[in-house]
Formats: C-alpha cells, sequence, structure tokens
C-alpha cells in the first residue's frame, strides 16, 4: 500500500458552492487503446467527473465485445490513485467486465479534502459513478438505472467497497481486501491510540490540510493527549462500515492480511460474522502479506477476486470460487530464491477466531511493571513504514526480533507443548492489573519460545494493547490477544508477556508503577476444521541432480577452484584504508567505471574525494563498503580484504543519500531504535559522544518531524556515527544545507576527524572540500588523477595562474596548451590556468607566452581548489 498523500487541486469557492447533485461529464474523454494477449482489445476512456461539487479523475476500461455485460467498480489504496489499480482493470475488461476507476477526493488529480471515506463525501461519489454505469449501453442492466455491478479494491478501496454495498442496494457483490470494518476500532483498540501507523498516514500527506477540517482537529486532539475520546470515536464509526452492517446483503470476498498491524484479521472476522447474519454469502481468505509487508499473493488473489465476479455477476454456477476459508502458511524457505513459501490450509466453513480451543496452563508470580516517565524506552513490536514487512516475514520464518525492556513488562511461561500445536484464531487469558494511578495501559502478546529457551518469535509481531480504567482498586480483565495463524513446535514454551510500551503507541507519560497476576490459564484456538494441503514436492528434485552434473562439468573445464579472503596484513592493521589496482567494469559497459585505482588514507585524515560525474566515485564507495565486488585490485581496511560481510566493516560508518526517521520520535528516540536493530549492546554505541559531535542539543528530545533539513543532515550523520566508527564515508552530506549549515556540517567532520578517527567526504562544493579536507583523491574517468595534501595540491608548482591584460581567446589557450611541457589551458575570468608537464616550467612559459603575443600581467602558483580541479581534470567537469 502506498502511504504517500497526493496533495488536491484547490477549487474556487463558487464551483463548490455550486456542486450539483447530477454527475456531469467534464469533456468527452480520451480513448486509449490497451493491448492484450489473453483476450480482446481493451480500450481505456480517461475522463474528470464533476460529482457532488468535487472533480473526479476516472479511466473506463472496455471492449468491443458483443452484449452488454457487468461492470465493476475498482478503488485504489490511501494516498495512491487510479492508475494502482490499472493493471487488475485491464485484466477484468479482458475477461468479460466494463471496469470504472478513479482516484478518491484528495487523490491524484481529483479535487476535494479527505473525507476518510465519508457517507456524505467520497461514498455519494460512489453512488454517482454507479449512476454513470446505469447509462452505458455496454453495461448490463438489472432494471433500469440499475446496473449490475461489482466492487473491489485493498485497504481504502476496500473500506468504500463494503461501505458502497451498505449505502448503495445497486452493489451486487463486492471483494474488499486487507481493510477495515470498524475504523474507530483499528486506530483506537482498546482504547488505545495507535500513534505510529496514524502518524505515518497524516505526516506523509505533508500535514492535516488535505484532511477534512474535522478529521484534521481530531487527529491533532488525540495525539496531543494520547488518548482518543469519544468524539474522536464517533467520528472515525461514522465512516466505518460497522456503522451499516445491517446493510451490507451482498455476497462477499474478504481478503485480509496476517501480516498486518493496522487493520489486523479481528477486522474481517467482524465483517464476515456481519453480513453472515444478513443471509449473503460470504468467504474468508487470509493472506501471508498485510500492511506491514511478505508476499501479498497478487496473481491469486486477482483469480480469486474475477472467479468470484464470475459467479455473483456474470451468474456462472460452474465457477468455483475457492473454499469458505482459505489460509496461506509458510512452510519454509526456497533455497534456490530464499523466498518463503506458501501452502494452502482452508475449511468449507469460516471458524471464526475461537474454533477448537484448548487451555495451556501458565506460570509465573504476581509481578510489578514500570511505566517509565514519558514512555520511554518503548517496547519494539512492529515497526511501521520502517522494515515492519521484514519483521513480520522473519517471524513466520521463526526468527524473532521484538524488544522488551527488563522492568517494564511481565512474563509468564508455559511448560513445554507435548505435540505440534498450531494457533488459529484468537488466544484469550485473564488477569489482575492494579495501578498506582486511576488507570492502566498495558499491551500483550503472546511468544513462540525455542526449546532451548534462547529464542522468542512474536507471531507475525503482533500485540494487543488495552486501557484498564479503574485500576488503581485493582481489576480483573479478560484480554483477547491478536488473531494470528501460527505453529508452535513440540518442546517449544508460550509465553505471556504484558509491557507497560510499545513503540507503535501511545502510553501514558507519567511515571507509574503496575501489578500484574494470572487468574486464567491461556485459553487457544486451533481451528480442528481447517486442513493444510499437501505440500507439492520442490522442483530442486527435479533439477538438481542435473545442475550438479552441469555444475561439475563446469568446474572441470574451468579449473575454477574456491578461494578463502586474503589474510590480514599486519603492516596496515593502523592503516585505515588501503586501495590497490581497483578495478570495476559494469556488465554490457563500454569502459571502466574504475580502472588501475591506487590511494592511501591514514588515520585522522579528512580526505576529499572529488572528480565529475561519472569518474568513479560512487562506484568506489560501494566496493569500498563491500556492496560489489572489484574486477581486480583490493581494497583494505585496516589490513582486512574486504569482501561483502566482512567482519571489518563493522569499524566503518556510512552515510549515503541520506536517511529514513520516524516522524513521532525524537530524534534521541530514533537513534536508540536504530541502534537496537543492530542487534549491539547498547553501551558500545557511544550515543551521547556521537551526540555531541553532531551538535544538535536541546533538539535532541523535539519530534523530528519538527527538524530543519540541516538538522536532519546532522541526524543522520549522528546515526552513521553510532559506535564511533574509526572510518566514516559521507556522500553529499550538505545537500539542501544553507550557509550556516555547510559551515555547521564542517565542522561535525572535522570534530569527528580529531580524536584520530578518519572521515571521506565526496562532494561536489569545492570551496567547503578546501576548507574542511586535510587531503584529496582526484579521479577523472575511472582513474587517479591526483593525490596528496589539499595544500600541496591547491598550491601545487606546476599550476600556475596566468593573469592577462585583455581576456584571452579560445584559440590562444588551445594554442598554449599545445605547447611542449604544457599538461592544460583553461581560460579564466582573468587569464589562464596552465598545469605543467614534468618537464615544463614557468620561465618557458612565459617566454611562449611572449612569442604567441599573449599580453601577461603576471604569473603565479594558484591558490584556489576550484581552479585547481578544473585544471586537473581538464575543464571535462
Amino acid at each position: 500500500m502506498d502511504l504517500r498523500l497526493r496533495g488536491p487541486l484547490r477549487r474556487p469557492r463558487r464551483l463548490l458552492a455550486a456542486g450539483a447533485a447530477v454527475l456531469v461529464l467534464a469533456g468527452a474523454g480520451t480513448w486509449t487503446a490497451v493491448a492484450d494477449d489473453d483476450g480482446p482489445a481493451v480500450r481505456r476512456a480517461d475522463r474528470v467527473m464533476s460529482v457532488n461539487g468535487v472533480r473526479l479523475d476516472t479511466s473506463y476500461f472496455t471492449t468491443d465485445a458483443d452484449g452488454p455485460r457487468p461492470a465493476v467498480l475498482l478503488g485504489h489504496g490511501f494516498g495512491g490513485g487510479k492508475d494502482d489499480v490499472r493493471e487488475q482493470a485491464e485484466k477484468l475488461a479482458a475477461d468479460g467486465y466494463t471496469v470504472l476507476t478513479w482516484s478518491a477526493r484528495g487523490h491524484g488529480r481529483s479535487t476535494g479534502k479527505v473525507g476518510l471515506n465519508d457517507p456524505k463525501g467520497e461514498v455519494a461519489d460512489v453512488s454517482k459513478l454507479i449512476d454513470w454505469l446505469a447509462r452505458r449501453p455496454e453495461v448490463l442492466l438489472d432494471r433500469p438505472g440499475d446496473p449490475r455491478v461489482g466492487m473491489a479494491g485493498a485497504s481504502y478501496g476496500g473500506a468504500i467497497s463494503l461501505l458502497g454495498a451498505g449505502y448503495d442496494d445497486r452493489v451486487d457483490a463486492i471483494a474488499p481486501a486487507i481493510t477495515y470494518w470498524n475504523l474507530a476500532d483499528a486506530l483506537f483498540p482498546n482504547g488505545v491510540f495507535k500513534k505510529l501507523w496514524a502518524g505515518i498516514f497524516v505526516n506523509s500527506a505533508g500535514g492535516c490540510d488535505r484532511f477534512e477540517e474535522r478529521l484534521c482537529r481530531m487527529y491533532e486532539r488525540v495525539a496531543e493527549s494520547g488518548t482518543p475520546d469519544a468524539a474522536a470515536r464517533a467520528l472515525l464509526e461514522e465512516r466505518s462500515p460497522s456503522a451499516v452492517a445491517g446493510n451490507i446483503k451482498v455476497p462477499t470476498l474478504l481478503v485480509q492480511g496476517r501480516s498486518d498491524s493496522l487493520f489486523p484479521l479481528g477486522q474481517a472476522d467482524a465483517a464476515a460474522e456481519a453480513i453472515k447474519a444478513n443471509g449473503a454469502p460470504v468467504a474468508v481468505d487470509w493472506i501471508a502479506g498485510g500492511h506491514d509487508g511478505g508476499d501479498p499473493e497478487t496473481d491469486r488473489v486477482r483469480d480469486r477476486v474475477r472467479s468470484w465476479f464470475d459467479r455473483y455477476l456474470k451468474k456462472d454456477t460452474s465457477v468455483d470460487t475457492g473454499p469458505a476459508f482459505r489460509v496461506s502458511r509458510t512452510g519454509g524457505v526456497d533455497s534456490t530464491d530464499g523466498q518463503a513459501q506458501l501452502r494452502g490450509a482452508s475449511a468449507d466453513r469460516y471458524p471464526g477466531l475461537d474454533s477448537g480451543r484448548r487451555t495451556v496452563a501458565l506460570t509465573g508470580r504476581e509481578q510489578r511493571v514500570a511505566n517509565p516517565a514519558g514512555a520511554n524506552p518503548p517496547a519494539v513490536s512492529a515497526l511501521p513504514g520502517l522494515g515492519g514487512g521484514g519483521l513480520a516475514q522473519l517471524s513466520s520464518l521463526g526468527v524473532g526480533i521484538s524488544l522488551d525492556f527488563p522492568g517494564q513488562y511481565a512474563r509468564f511461561d508455559s511448560a513445554p507443548v507435548r505435540d505440534d500445536l498450531h494457533i488459529t484464531g484468537s488466544p484469550t487469558v485473564t488477569v489482575h492489573v492494579k495501578s498506582t494511578g486511576e488507570d492502566a495501559v498495558l499491551f500483550a502478546k503472546v511468544y513462540d519460545v525455542s526449546a532451548d529457551g534462547t529464542q522468542q518469535v512474536l507471531p507475525a509481531q503482533l500485540v494487543t494493547p488495552l486501557r484498564v480504567e479503574g485500576a488503581k482498586s485493582g481489576k480483573d480483565v479478560t484480554i483477547t490477544l491478536p488473531a494470528v495463524d501460527h505453529e508452535i513446535d513440540k518442546g517449544h514454551r508460550l509465553r505471556l508477556v504484558l509491557s507497560s510500551t510499545d513503540l507503535g503507541y501511545a502510553s501514558p507519560a507519567a511515571p507509574a508503577t503496575y501489578t500484574v497476576s494470572l487468574k486464567s490459564a491461556l485459553s487457544v484456538p486451533t481451528a480442528p476444521g481447517v486442513t493444510t494441503a499437501a505440500a507439492p514436492l520442490p522442483a530442486w528434485v527435479w533439477w538438481l541432480p542435473i545442475a550438479g552434473v552441469l555444475a561439475a562439468a563446469a568446474l572441470l573445464l574451468t579449473a575454477r577452484r574456491r578461494t578463502t579472503a586474503p589474510a590480514p596484513d599486519p603492516e596496515l592493521a593502523d592503516v585505515p584504508l588501503q586501495i590497490t589496482d581497483l578495478s570495476k567494469k559494469y556488465a554490457g559497459g563500454d569502459r571502466y567505471s574504475v580502472r588501475e585505482l591506487t590511494f592511501r588514507v591514514e588515520q585522522g585524515q579528512v580526505l576529499g574525494l572529488l572528480g565529475p560525474n561519472g569518474a568513479g566515485k560512487t562506484t568506489t564507495l560501494r566496493m569500498l563498503m563491500g556492496l560489489i565486488r572489484p574486477d581486480d585490485g583490493e581494497i583494505r581496511v585496516f589490513g582486512h580484504a574486504i569482501r561483502p560481510g566482512a567482519p571489518v566493516l563493522s569499524r566503518v560508518g556510512a552515510f549515503v543519500e541520506g536517511a529514513g526517521f520516524l516522524p513521532h520520535l525524537s530524534g534521541r528516540e530514533n537513534l536508540e531504535l536504530y541502534w537496537a536493530a543492530t542487534g549491539r549492546p547498547a553501551e558500545d554505541a557511544h550515543l551521547d559522544e556521537a551526540l555531541e559531535i553532531a551538535g544538535l542539543g536541546d533538539a535532541l528530545a523535539r519530534a523530528v518531524r519538527t527538524y530543519s533539513q540541516g538538522m536532519r543532515q546532522r541526524l543522520a550523520i549522528a546515526q552513521a556515527m553510532l559506535g564511533l566508527p574509526d572510518l566514516l564515508i559521507l556522500d553529499e552530506p550538505t545537500n539542501g544545507l544553507d550557509p550556516p549549515q555547510i559551515r555547521e556540517m564542517r565542522e561535525v567532520m572535522i570534530r569527528y576527524a580529531a580524536a584520530g578517527r578518519t572521515v571521506i567526504v565526496s562532494s561536489h562544493l569545492l570551496a567547503e572540500v578546501e576548507q574542511t579536507c586535510t587531503h584529496l583523491v582526484v579521479m577523472d574517468r575511472g582513474q587517479l588523477v591526483q593525490a596528496g595534501p589539499v595544500g600541496e595540491i591547491v598550491g601545487s608548482g606546476d599550476t600556475l595562474l596566468v593573469g592577462t591584460a585583455v581576456p584571452v581567446e579560445e584559440p590562444v589557450a588551445e594554442k598554449v596548451a599545445a605547447l611542449p611541457g604544457i599538461a592544460s589551458a583553461l581560460r579564466t575570468d582573468d587569464g589562464l590556468l596552465v598545469r605543467l608537464n614534468p618537464d615544463g616550467s614557468p620561465e618557458k612559459l612565459v617566454a611562449e607566452l611572449v612569442r604567441l603575443e599573449v599580453p601577461v600581467r603576471s604569473v603565479g602558483p594558484h591558490r584556489r581548489l576550484e581552479d585547481a580541479f578544473l585544471t586537473l581534470i581538464g575543464g571535462s567537469a
């Protein structure tokens, strides 16, 4: 899902005042032919439609097939637009549907404010789009004004599908995916504010001005207090499908993600129960992906949506729409590409979240849990927008990433399970909670703990937040834990953890102490009616023997032997960087990006890596950081040869192309979270030293969203400095900075090297390099032009500045450059910059200039790096 918000185009006030209830076509639209190899040619018509006072950017897909056919409305995800669903629209059109896509209010090129699917806004727009479809001759009608129409979409588009069916009885079938049933429950679960996800939505839009004013004020109020109020819940509930639960009576395919901390499986469960109660057919499909990443199973889901519509829109009773319930389970890793293998499990009825419950006894004494002042440091489960997908996928493969801080959580363990236990649904448990304050906020999760106790995995990285009101006198609370599909291996334990903080949610800022004790065993749903399909025979069973024979033959023919990394060079143990005869030519390239490059960097130096675009600087840095392999030569850092993943790279810090930060967290919190993700001990971060060098001061306590560009750059460099690496690599660290910020960045680099460490900086700001760097390496066309101290290169005797009484013409400069002993000659505003060959001399130059009748006024060594640089590369920059 694309979280970016694209700003609405502001419309004149008179247009809003005159917004008609009738749909008007703004222009005839543009028809475009779309090629399709699997069916008839698809045509697309782009139109801007005036709807309810706003302008919607739409695309209409159809073919030249005979006879009227059903229509499909495809909605897009939040922050996206109609083009996000274009491919699916083309395929559905080729399969015999007319398809209408549109960019919702405040998205893409459509006008208006984002209303989070407001019934009076986005939902009313859907009804007008259906009105338009009813007037199209190629659209099948059930009765005049009532087209045969289905709706589908993911996330934001999934919600509008549900709401469209709830508000307009002309919708005949829907297939919403990874979406919400009750938006208030999704963003304020159990009275706790899901601040990280909410902040990502609002801040990625550039602020509240993209939203309706009521929504903006509500968000600001809740974000400031950290506690959702009744008015906030009411505002989101009125825009939720749950508000019209009794009206959704159409066949519904619910696709929900197992890897989703935004809209977890419980949202689809509530939708399924409500729609089934209305008597409509419902199927539920749990995919391996979701808003936190994982595998979206795009092709399979699209095929199932098409089958759903074939059955309920085309009325083809022979179509198999699939099982009433299906879940994609991880069946290990494909050794050929490292991807998780998926196996489908299914049942002929949806089991819900509490089927086949088993009791698992837990043990643990009464425990005290501290809620720290400011709720910092927070525990880490999912990381929305910053690696959450990776964490969820790792958890499905049995790798634990979550982080809880000692003293801030209570823990209760089970005995080792005697048999494999597959959890499908929501575990429950009852605990007693007492607080030193009026309320308590806790975050409950169940870990899968390995037999030896060294590894714990949080299934799908999900937690249940809960606000316990009136906890000062003590209160029993039954907790419904997140719905998951996860297998506990024989010998593993279940671990219930209740933490006082979580990165994704708002916790009370005031310090408090909670006392937690068990009141019941853990109740675990197993969904016994769900059976897993047999695993297909892996492809490698067939091709591995053949591949082995071919590989052996290749080795015999080429006589290639595996080589090990060269041994460390003890003589270079104190040398930060030694590059020797380094060469790299990319596949398909016609020249070397780097060729026979050799230079050395010593401790305490600030080295400037200079060269025009295409000089090979970036390729050199990528090889230095182990990201690509050289073709020839070697790189040694402190005597160790660089290879991808070389341990010595832990002594290297790098800042390349900026860094991403969580806008709602402070600068310090962002750095602490980044270091925690490395898995290295906190004391090794040397956080305070890095921050002192970066010089951010009091800004560290402020949210990053308030930072200027210069402060963000310094925070990014502080991140690169964590652990105080002995070699720091900075690529264009002053991009986007104003002169005072550039001066501050210069001082940061100088302070860092002053302690005996080494800095390599690549920059195009030659004046800054001249003031910052102690040494230079100048490259051009992949080769070394010159290396040495800045003073020697700038004031080098082989480069002269010739002052002339009148400007020098280009033909004269060319004649000078062609003289014996002259390497190059470039015109300047005041005369010529001349670089001498080893056999040249200032005396011979002056004599030749007089012979050429050049009006020489002065001759002397130049003093500007810019002039030296242009002279060294012959003006090729």
